[in-house]
C-alpha cells in the first residue's frame, strides 16, 4: 500500500492561507485611501493570488466533476462581473470617490478552466476542440476589440458580452493576461511541483519584476526602489515556496464556503469603505 504523505500543506490548508492574506489585500484595497491601513497588507496580499490559481490548477485536475466546478465558478464571475458591470454604467451607486471594486478572480478562473480543458484535450491529440478551447478564450478580447473598432454599433453589445456570458482577461486588474499566463504555466507543470514551482517564479520575475522595471525606468523620476515600495505585484513569486510545501493532500473543508466567501467579504467591506463618507464622520 502506497503511504500518502502527511507533511506539508494541504490543498484546505493553502486555500485558508490565500484567504487570510487575500483579507489582508482587500483590506488595504478598500481603506487605503484613509491613510491608515499599513502597506504592508497590500504586500502580503500579493502572494494570494498565486495560491489561489495553483489550488485551482490541483483542483481541476483532481475533482471528479469538472462540469460542477466551472458552474459553481462560472456563477460567482456572472454575479460579481454583472454588479461590476452595472456600477461602470451608472446603474448602481458607486462610493463618493467614484471608487468600485474590480475585483474578478472568478473571471480568470472560468477562462483558465476552459483553457485548462482545451490543453488535456491537445494532449489527447483532439486538435479541434483543444485548439479552440485554448485559443479562443486567449483571442477573444482582441476579436471583440477589432469588431468594436470596424462596427461601432456592436460596442455596447461586446462590452456587455465581455463581462458576462463570454469574460473578457482584460475586464479587470484580477483577470489580467499575467494572471492567466501565470494560471497556465502552473497548470502546464502540475506533474512536476519543482518544475511548477520554477516556472512560477520565472513567469512571475518576468512578467512583474523585469517588465515593470524597464517600463518604469523609462521615466526620468525612477528609483529602483520602487520596485519595493511602489511596484510589488513581484512579491507573489514567494508563494512558490509554499507552493512547494503542498503535500498533495485535499485536506478538510467546506466545499463551498470560499465560493460564498469571495463576493460576500468583498462587498461587506464595500459597504464598510462608506462609512467616513456619511455626515459626520471623520476619515
Amino acid at each position: 500500500m502506497e503511504l500518502i504523505k502527511t507533511r506539508g500543506l494541504s490543498a484546505s490548508g493553502l486555500k485558508w492561507t490565500a484567504l487570510v492574506l487575500m483579507v489582508l489585500d482587500h483590506v488595504h484595497y478598500f481603506f487605503g485611501y484613509t491613510g491608515r491601513v499599513p502597506e504592508w497588507f497590500s504586500m502580503a496580499g500579493r502572494l494570494a493570488a498565486p495560491l489561489f490559481l495553483f489550488c485551482l490548477a490541483e483542483g481541476f485536475t483532481h475533482t471528479h466533476d469538472r462540469k460542477k466546478y466551472f458552474a459553481k465558478v462560472y456563477a460567482v464571475h456572472l454575479l460579481m462581473s454583472g454588479l461590476l458591470l452595472m456600477m461602470m454604467c451608472g446603474l448602481l451607486p458607486v462610493r463618493p470617490d467614484g471608487f468600485y471594486p474590480l475585483n474578478g478572480m472568478m473571471t480568470s478562473f472560468s477562462i483558465l478552466m476552459v483553457v485548462f480543458q482545451g490543453m488535456d484535450w491537445l494532449e489527447e491529440k483532439r486538435w479541434g476542440p483543444g485548439l479552440a478551447a485554448v485559443v479562443l478564450p486567449l483571442a477573444w478580447p482582441l476579436l471583440a476589440g477589432t469588431l468594436m473598432g470596424m462596427i461601432p454599433s456592436l460596442q455596447m453589445p461586446l462590452f456587455v458580452l465581455g463581462y458576462t456570458l463570454l469574460p473578457m482577461w482584460n475586464s479587470s486588474p484580477d483577470a489580467s493576461i499575467s494572471v492567466i499566463l501565470t494560471g497556465i504555466l502552473l497548470y502546464a507543470f502540475r506533474r512536476n511541483r519543482r518544475a511548477q514551482a520554477g516556472a512560477f517564479a520565472a513567469g512571475t520575475m518576468a512578467l512583474s519584476f523585469l517588465l515593470p522595471l524597464w517600463m518604469l525606468s523609462q521615466s526620468p523620476e525612477f528609483h529602483w526602489t520602487q520596485m519595493f515600495t511602489v511596484a510589488y505585484e513581484w512579491y507573489g513569486v514567494l508563494a512558490a515556496a509554499l507552493m512547494l510545501c503542498y503535500n498533495g493532500v485535499r485536506g478538510r473543508g467546506p466545499k463551498t464556503f470560499f465560493y460564498v466567501f469571495y463576493p460576500a467579504h468583498v462587498y461587506v467591506l464595500y459597504a464598510l469603505s462608506w462609512l467616513p463618507f456619511l455626515p459626520g464622520a471623520a476619515l
